[in-house]
């Protein structure tokens, strides 16, 4: 009988702990994440894409008109782990298939862009958390966008600096600063822009406009 009430106890005891760290995971991830958010991303395994907002749907486009928020770096965040997967699930997927990908992009206003380093050798796709630009050269470049939320459509943007400088956190909450250049750049500009509610769309149009001007 003793036996029996003492492991009755420790059954009590590691069930309460569990429970416990659980709430704790969950808080942890409220921080950061909206209860919305959170259904979100968990209504699927990590090996889920998730679906890609468009501009063609207009409660989509008003998302993604939205500025986006700090994200805390938490290795130990199981929700932020999940979403970070998932994020980079849908960018590689065979519907998607782009060379970077926004968090806005797929319902998601935080932080988080993934880019594929085609500066580096086998051109690995990294994530990066809190991305901002600090300096943007002043060479510019010509190259043809398009966009995952922007189907069907590409054009030629010539008004992306050649290099810039970034500063980002980790996964890990390492705070790094790299310079970056020729079409890479590119990938983190029109990224980044997400992050603050911009389409390359807008940068056309501000393009069209200046030349109407000199015109």
């Amino acid at each position: 009988m003793k036996h029996f009430v003492f492991f009755s106890v420790l059954t009590l005891f590691l069930f309460n702990c569990s429970s416990a760290k659980i709430t704790k995971q969950e808080n942890n991830s409220s921080n950061s994440f909206s209860k919305e958010d959170i259904q979100m991303i968990i209504s699927s395994d990590s090996l889920t894409p998730m679906r890609v907002y468009k501009i063609t749907k207009e409660s989509d486009s008003v998302l993604l008109r939205k500025k986006s928020s700090y994200i805390k770096p938490n290795p130990n965040d199981p929700i932020l782990n999940i979403f970070i997967k998932r994020l980079y699930k849908t960018v590689t997927d065979s519907l998607s298939l782009g060379a970077g990908i926004a968090a806005p992009q797929v319902g998601i206003l935080k932080n988080i862009i993934w880019v594929q380093r085609f500066d580096k050798e086998h051109f690995p796709f990294e994530v990066y958390l809190n991305p901002i630009i600090v300096k943007y050269s002043e060479k510019k470049q010509t190259n043809k966008e398009g966009c995952l939320s922007i189907p069907n459509r590409r054009e030629i943007l010539s008004n992306r600096a050649y290099t810039v400088l970034i500063e980002y956190d980790t996964e890990e909450g390492e705070h790094k600063t790299e310079m970056i250049e020729g079409f890479t750049a590119v990938i983190f500009q029109h990224e980044i822009d997400h992050l603050n509610g911009i389409l390359y769309l807008d940068h056309l149009k501000k393009e069209i406009n200046d030349a109407n001007k000199t015109d």
